[in-house]
């Protein structure tokens, strides 16, 4: 059986539908990786200004429970401490502009994006997907 594919242009078994990342590519990109789960630490939701600093000694299940009711986080993983963005119904991220396909939180956006695609689930590859 085969496993569901992220986006339409790569899957993630299949390493030969991803691209081989280069920094010329997210200029002629329709914004694939925005349409990956983000997973985000609490860090990240402090800099995205979703959690306040003084909510750092509350047990972050409690809020992951209220992200989720504000439908801003999908599933908390408690052994990990990871959260996973609640995407839009097309799969873009809930930060992703529909139109511009622009980042609306670029300067706060969390280290999962910041980092990509040096991490990932293919590390190095992208799943590019031109204009």
């Amino acid at each position: 059986m085969m496993k569901p594919r992220l986006i339409a242009a790569a899957e993630i078994d299949r390493l030969e539908t991803w691209a081989k990342y280069t920094a010329d590519m997210c200029h002629s990109c329709i914004s694939s990786c925005c349409t990956l789960p983000v997973e985000v630490r609490l860090n990240d939701l402090i800099r995205l200004e979703l959690v306040d600093e003084f909510e750092r000694s509350e047990p972050p299940k409690n809020i992951a429970k209220r992200l989720q009711k504000d439908g801003i986080v999908e599933r908390f993983n408690q052994k990990s401490g990871i959260f996973t963005l609640t995407r839009m119904s097309n799969n873009d991220c809930l930060f992703l502009d529909r139109k511009t396909r622009l980042c609306t939180v670029y300067d706060k956006r969390p280290d999962t994006c910041r980092h990509h695609p040096k991490v990932g689930p293919r590390p190095g590859y992208c799943a590019y997907k031109p204009k």
